[in-house]
């Protein structure tokens, strides 16, 4: 059996930190940038865990099988 491929578009969007939580960037950050204000910038700036145990379970298989 072969091994299992990490999806491309959950690994550019998505990583597993060391204690096994699934953390996501936050959404409009890049797209039209001058007209946000700083505040706006600064709050989407950082990254988030996800809330639903269920999805970041799927997420983790989708990012190579990692047990967590």
């Amino acid at each position: 059996m072969p091994k299992m491929k990490t999806h491309k578009g959950a690994r550019k969007r998505f990583h597993v930190t060391g204690t096994g939580l699934v953390v996501r960037t936050r959404g409009p950050k890049s797209h039209l940038r001058r007209n946000k204000s700083k505040r706006v910038k600064r709050l989407f700036g950082g990254k988030v865990a996800l809330d639903s145990a269920k999805f970041s379970r799927s997420i983790k298989h989708a990012l190579g099988g990692k047990k967590a």
